[in-house]
């Protein structure tokens, strides 16, 4: 059996993320976008090494009128593999809201100022972020999605 990466998830914790994210896609695309008291979407990626699309549901929090903030939280000491597709396939990136169509968006990671104003957002809005973040040796990067 291959050792798993330092810091990363092992295959049980990666197949009950499977299952967990495919119950929840099931509730956004059935109207119902909440948990743990945040809103939630489905950020639709293309795998980076394998074409495949690939789901995955994230929370999100308002950006202006016509843009949502997502963060690389979770995945260990490394960024999580949708935040990899994402940058990766950065044109092929769509995101569903609760009972709605998907929606073409373009991703930009945040950097400097921006992201200091967005994190302050994020924070204030679910604290638990902040608590994540001390909990990790690497930044979470902040990505705004805007429709394309």
């Amino acid at each position: 059996m291959a050792q798993d990466q330092q810091g990363t998830p092992g295959a049980l914790s990666r197949w009950i993320q499977r299952k967990m994210n495919a119950r929840m896609n099931r509730k956004i695309r059935g109207g119902r976008g909440e948990f743990m008291g945040m809103d939630v979407l489905i950020l639709n990626t293309v795998g980076r090494r394998s074409g495949q699309p690939r789901e995955t549901p994230l929370a999100w929090f308002a950006d202006d009128e016509d843009a949502w903030l997502i963060v690389a939280s979770g995945g260990g000491s490394r960024h999580p593999d949708w935040h990899v597709n994402l940058v990766t396939h950065p044109d092929r990136a769509s995101i569903e809201l609760p009972g709605r169509a998907a929606v073409p968006v373009t991703p930009y990671v945040l950097d400097g100022a921006e992201r200091e104003r967005a994190w302050k957002s994020i924070t204030a809005a679910q604290p638990r972020y902040e608590k994540y973040q001390r909990k990790s040796d690497r930044i979470y990067p902040v990505i705004r999605l805007t429709p394309r």
